[in-house]
Formats: C-alpha cells, sequence, structure tokens
C-alpha cells in the first residue's frame, strides 16, 4: 500500500479537525472571556447609575420632606372640662410666642387642675381650623 496516498486521503480530514477545533475554541474563548467581560461591565456600569439615581431620588424626597415650612408664631392652650367642652380659667396665661414655653405652662396647668384637660394648638393661615400640637 502506497502511504503517501494514505495521507492524501486523510489530508482533507485533518484540515477539517483542525478548523474544527480552532473554530471551537474561537468560541469557547468568545463565549467564556470576551462575552462575559463586555456583559459583566455593562451591568456593572448600569448597577453603578442605578444606584446613583436612587440616591438621588432618595436625597431629592428628603429634601423636600425636611424643607422648612412656616411655622406658626403664636401658640394658645385651650382648656377642657371633665365633660370634654371648652371651659376657661381665670388667670390662666393662654396666649404664647414659643412652643416650649406653652408646653411647660400646659404641664403645670396640668398639675395645678388635674381634672381637666389642656390642648395647645395654633391657627394656620389658610384654614379656619386649629391645628392640635399636644394634648393631656
Amino acid at each position: 500500500m502506497n502511504m503517501s496516498k494514505f495521507y492524501n486521503c486523510q489530508k482533507p480530514f485533518v484540515i477539517t479537525y483542525i478548523l474544527v477545533i480552532a473554530f471551537s475554541n474561537f468560541v469557547f474563548v468568545l463565549f467564556s472571556q470576551t462575552v462575559r467581560d463586555i456583559i459583566w461591565s455593562f451591568f456593572k456600569g448600569a448597577g453603578e447609575t442605578l444606584i446613583l439615581v436612587v440616591v438621588f431620588l432618595f436625597a431629592l424626597a428628603w429634601l423636600l420632606k425636611a424643607r422648612p415650612r412656616k411655622i406658626s408664631k403664636k401658640y394658645q392652650v385651650l382648656v377642657f372640662d371633665i365633660f370634654g367642652k371648652e371651659s376657661q380659667i381665670d388667670g390662666l396665661r393662654t396666649e404664647f410666642k414659643n412652643h416650649d414655653v406653652a408646653w411647660s405652662f400646659m404641664k403645670f396647668y396640668k398639675k395645678s387642675y388635674p381634672l381637666d384637660n389642656f390642648a395647645m394648638v395654633t391657627e394656620q393661615r389658610n384654614s379656619p381650623k386649629k391645628i392640635i400640637f399636644k394634648y393631656i
């Protein structure tokens, strides 16, 4: 048997095997490293962007909620009797310009008049109703 004839017959198969192995190696490298790195870098960047957007929205919401409001400078202490009806006690100071002072007087009044209840209220500019801050 002539060996050159055998090698000539096998030559197309060897080239095919080498091409298949080379192509499969190329595909393996492409999908195991290159595409993975591209996808990873995209999602890493997208994740950073998403975190920055969430932080920005949280800060914006916090600033809108925590912005200074026009606080009333006038507080009033109302007296309620044991039946829950508004009443007046002579000699009590009921108008205050400071929240803490009004609260302090309310606690003192509650100790002095234990059967009565007291409410610290203020009027809102755009509403005829009074807002109750504290009630004891």
